[in-house]
């Protein structure tokens, strides 16, 4: 990491973050004590409406495994992680995992899929993380399913991708091997929607309390938000008609499993996709490729696309929000700061403070702009050891409704338990943003924590990681 970025351990204390932040032009509300339950902002129950109620403010966020079956199954790997997400105290898990909701859709060979032989596995899967949950003791959470179409990152076979596009983009088509073949036509598009109401119907059936219809990170559905430049009826310089795929997804879930709540993670901001080096590759302006973000000045955020895309979202009844950005493909330093980067990364063109502070801005402007809507938040591992004590603070001042983790879950799932509990965080599992958790399965290699958890680190395929880590930085 560059010197010029102090490492958030460093700082010591919440006021010398706040006067890092302040240096940054980034503020962030951060609390000097954090409190224990039940007078925390953390701890308050969060009503989701319908009668729906979660115990607490904290959601893991769902990531996409690489430690399935090549039949979509879950392995032993896989029920750990979940176990874990359900003994750590949080009072909503978000989907859980991408799960594909068909094989074409899969980002990896490994990843899990939802059809009549895999759905009694996954509905199994959540069963043992309620199990574990009443183990530990802890609030019983309220457990999604994510349900994904990789697109233009499909690789449902090893070693090589077989990308489906919403549009043909200037620069991403070629890091793909995307051509007109490649083009997921209108009339291909009935099938698609079929396949995610068969996926709902299937979750419903095994018990899970909602879906996430994913809209982020490039995959298929967002690249739709963006497809300014496809011909027929699904795309156009008309939002409505970037989103008439999603308006009909939703009907068709509806009427598959009306007893199943839904949801939407959303990149709601996005830029021009960077280079080996972090820079933005070199393009045209208007820039008309991305969602939320300026086509004059692309790396300037515009939310009045995103913000009209909630409230259509609320008129038809879909009112939680999983706020994210950008995709860990082409520009993961929006979607996810780190201090170090994945092997196949760029080192981070910004301290990634501001990163946080951008994701925790547009989560906050959403939430100001469209104040019925449940607003989940992300970005959050990179503040490590003052995670709580930013997240106490933003809560209180109603920037959103509640904090989402991903990362830091894999290395430290019992961090929610340890808060409400008025316990000492416990340093040596606080995620440092290693990005190992991204290098492995960019390699091929199960993904999980191999620096800070004993299981991943004791395991052979460690060497592997740090091989393809020393491989990258050269």
């Amino acid at each position: 990491m560059s010197a010029r970025f102090p490492r958030v351990a460093s700082l010591k204390t919440p006021e010398r973050l706040r006067a890092r932040l302040a240096e940054l032009g980034a503020p962030l509300p951060c609390d000097d004590a954090v409190l224990p339950a039940p007078d925390s902002p953390l701890a308050q129950p969060l009503d989701l409406g319908h009668g729906v109620r979660v115990p607490n403010r904290f959601v893991v966020q769902p990531m996409e495994g690489w430690d399935g079956t090549r039949e979509g199954q879950p392995t032993e790997l896989t029920e750990r992680r979940w176990r874990r997400f359900g003994a750590g105290g949080a009072g909503w898990v978000w989907g859980g995992e991408a799960v594909a909701v068909r094989p074409d859709g899969r980002a990896n060979p490994n990843q899990l899929l939802i059809d009549e032989r895999t759905a009694p596995a996954l509905g199994r899967l959540r069963r043992a993380l309620l199990d574990a949950a009443q183990e530990a003791g802890g609030p019983e959470p309220l457990v999604g399913l994510q349900l994904t179409h990789s697109g233009r990152w499909a690789m449902p076979e090893p070693g090589r991708r077989r990308p489906r596009i919403a549009f043909r983009h200037p620069i991403l088509d070629a890091r793909v091997g995307a051509d007109d073949a490649s083009l997921l036509g209108d009339p291909e598009l009935p099938g698609l929607v079929e396949a995610f109401a068969r996926a709902a119907r299937l979750a419903e059936a095994e018990g899970f309390a909602f879906v996430d219809v994913k809209h982020c990170h490039g995959y298929l559905l967002h690249e739709f938000l963006a497809a300014r430049a496809r011909d027929g009826g699904y795309g156009g310089v008309s939002l409505h008609a970037r989103t008439r795929l999603l308006r009909e997804l939703l009907e068709a879930v509806r009427k598959a499993a009306p007893g199943l709540r839904l949801g939407v993670r959303l990149s709601v901001f996005d830029d021009v996709p960077r280079t080996a080096q972090g820079e933005p590759e070199g393009h045209a302006t208007p820039y008309t490729h991305a969602f939320g973000a300026d086509p004059e000045e692309p790396a300037r955020m515009a939310l009045e696309e995103p913000i009209a895309l909630v409230r259509e979202l609320l008129e038809a009844g879909v009112g939680w929000i999983n706020v994210t950005a950008s995709s860990p493909y082409y520009a993961p330093h929006l979607q996810r700061p780190a201090a170090f980067p994945p092997s196949d990364g760029y080192p981070p063109p910004e301290d990634p403070l501001l990163g946080v502070a951008r994701l925790l801005g547009a989560a906050r402007d959403l939430k100001a702009a469209v104040p019925e809507a449940v607003i989940v938040s992300s970005g959050w591992s990179y503040l490590q050891d003052f995670l709580p004590h930013v997240a106490q603070a933003c809560l209180r001042e109603g920037w959103f409704d509640a904090v989402g983790y991903g990362r830091m879950v894999l290395s430290y799932p019992q961090l929610p338990a340890d808060v409400l509990a008025g316990r000492p965080l416990e340093r040596g599992l606080i995620c440092r943003t290693f990005s190992d958790c991204t290098t492995a399965p960019r390699n091929g290699i199960v993904s999980g924590c191999f620096p800070l958890d004993p299981f991943y680190r004791e395991r052979p395929d460690r060497a592997q990681v740090e091989a393809a880590k020393r491989k990258g930085s050269a």
